[in-house]
């Protein structure tokens, strides 16, 4: 099977990890809840519980609904995807321009219901980040740090040890990174200027960078059948 080299591993990486972390930071800042990573969601569903108000109970649904979707979205790619290796021959376009529609779908159901958004939301990242789970024994997440941070320090210490360490397998936690901190900024300059279509852009974002690796991955397969 043919499967990805290094470079468009980092490139599609870098545009996932932009993705899931823009979508993330805007519904943080405006519903204070996280839709790509669950540790902290799962942590303040105890801390919604110690506090029985209101408010409270309405943090703790917004998490729970955040992490049904997140495992909804992740076992609907195992279901259909049944594959955690990178491979050519996957889907991955259209299932981008797919999860671009949904986050479309999400920006309308926002306007009446808030929790529906994050619903949506919080399943295109399960989904997005159970696409590739697996690259030459690295094991690839696309919307949180924590995984990325410690493959960083494994492979660094590996090579300070001695080991023969790829360099792109140190260079693709920070380059992820990077862009993890750059769709934060960007979302967060994007609300500070009052933009209510912040999901819609990163729908629209989805959609075209989809469409670009369909036309990429047909393109490239014409070129190889040619020569």
């Amino acid at each position: 099977m043919k499967q990805f080299s290094p470079t468009q591993l980092v490139l599609g990486g870098c545009v996932l990890a932009f993705g899931a972390s823009f979508l993330n930071t805007g519904f943080i800042l405006t519903t204070g809840t996280s839709v790509s990573h669950l540790t902290g969601d799962i942590a303040r569903i105890g801390s919604g519980l110690a506090a029985l108000g209101s408010e409270g109970v309405k943090e703790v649904l917004n998490v729970v609904v955040a992490t049904i979707g997140f495992v909804t979205g992740a076992t609907t790619s195992g279901f259909l995807l049944h594959h955690p290796t990178l491979e050519m021959k996957m889907p991955y376009g259209r299932i981008l321009s797919a999860l671009g529609l949904c986050l479309v779908l999400s920006h309308f159901a926002y306007l009446r219901s808030p929790l529906l958004a994050i619903a949506i939301a919080s399943a295109v990242c399960g989904i997005q980040n159970a696409l590739a789970s697996r690259y030459r024994g690295v094991v690839l997440r696309t919307t949180h740090l924590t995984g990325l941070f410690t493959d960083f320090g494994i492979h660094l210490g590996m090579k300070l040890r001695g080991h023969k360490i790829e360099r792109w397998k140190i260079l693709i936690p920070v380059w992820l990174t990077l862009s993890f901190l750059l769709g934060a900024i960007l979302s967060g300059i994007l609300l500070h200027w009052g933009s209510r279509h912040w999901i819609l852009a990163a729908g629209v974002g989805y959609c075209l960078s989809g469409v670009f690796w369909s036309i990429y991955k047909r393109t490239r397969s014409s070129l190889a059948e040619e020569i």
